[in-house]
C-alpha cells in the first residue's frame, strides 16, 4: 500500500472539509425545492387571479399580459439559478469522493468502506445517470411548466389581438412551447455536460 499521511492533523481538517461538502449539497437541495415552490406558487396565483378578472370585461387582457410575462420571466430566472445548483451540489460530491478515496488509502481493507463510485458507468447508489438525464432534472420541470406557460401567452396574445382562430392560436402555441423547452434542455446539459467531458464526448 502507498504511503499515506495519516496525520491527526490532516485528518481533522478532511473531516471538516467533508462535513462543510455535505452541508453545501443539502444546502442546494433545499434551495432548489424552494425557488420552483415560489415559482409555481407565484404561476398558481397569476392563474387564480385572471380566473376571477375573466368575469369583467377589459381587465382580463391587461392582467393577463402583465402577470403572465413577468411569472414567465421569474421561470427563466429559477432555472438558471436551479442548474447552478446543480452544478454545485455535482462539484461539491465530487469533493466528497475525492476524500473518500484517501479514507480507502487509509488501511489495506478501508477500500471495502469507501468504495468510488461513477454515476455515469457503474452507477451512484443504485442509480445509473446518463448525458439525457438532465431531462428529469428539476429545472427541466420547471422549463417545461414555463414553455407552457410561454403557448398559453401566445395562444392568448394571438387570440386577443390579431383574433386568430383557437386552431392557429393554438398550433403558434404548441411551436413556441416546444421551442423554448428544447432551448432548457439545450442550456442544462450544455452547463451540466460541462461536468462530464466523457458524455459529452460521446454525444
Amino acid at each position: 500500500m502507498e504511503d499515506v499521511d495519516t496525520s491527526p492533523a490532516l485528518l481533522g481538517a478532511l473531516s471538516s472539509e467533508q462535513f462543510m461538502l455535505q452541508s453545501i449539497a443539502g444546502s442546494t437541495i433545499g434551495e432548489a425545492g424552494t425557488r420552483s415552490m415560489i415559482y409555481l406558487s407565484a404561476l398558481s396565483g397569476g392563474l387564480v387571479a385572471i380566473g376571477f378578472a375573466s368575469s369583467t370585461k377589459g381587465l382580463l387582457a391587461p392582467l393577463a399580459f402583465t402577470v403572465l410575462p413577468t411569472i414567465f420571466l421569474l421561470g427563466w430566472f429559477t432555472i438558471v439559478r436551479l442548474v447552478d445548483t446543480t452544478i454545485e451540489s455535482v462539484t461539491a460530491t465530487r469533493r466528497i469522493e475525492a476524500i473518500r478515496a484517501y479514507y480507502a488509502r487509509l488501511t489495506p481493507t478501508a477500500h471495502r468502506f469507501f468504495a468510488a463510485e461513477d454515476p455515469m458507468s457503474n452507477g451512484k447508489f443504485g442509480v445509473r445517470y446518463s448525458r439525457w438525464s438532465v431531462v428529469f432534472a428539476m429545472a427541466s420541470m420547471i422549463g417545461l411548466v414555463n414553455a407552457v406557460l410561454a403557448g398559453s401567452i401566445t395562444a392568448l396574445a394571438l387570440t386577443i389581438t390579431a383574433h386568430a382562430s383557437i386552431v392557429v392560436a393554438t398550433a403558434a402555441g404548441v411551436g413556441v412551447g416546444v421551442l423554448l423547452f428544447a432551448a432548457t434542455v439545450i442550456y442544462e446539459r450544455v452547463r451540466v455536460g460541462a461536468l462530464f467531458p466523457r458524455a459529452a464526448e460521446d454525444s
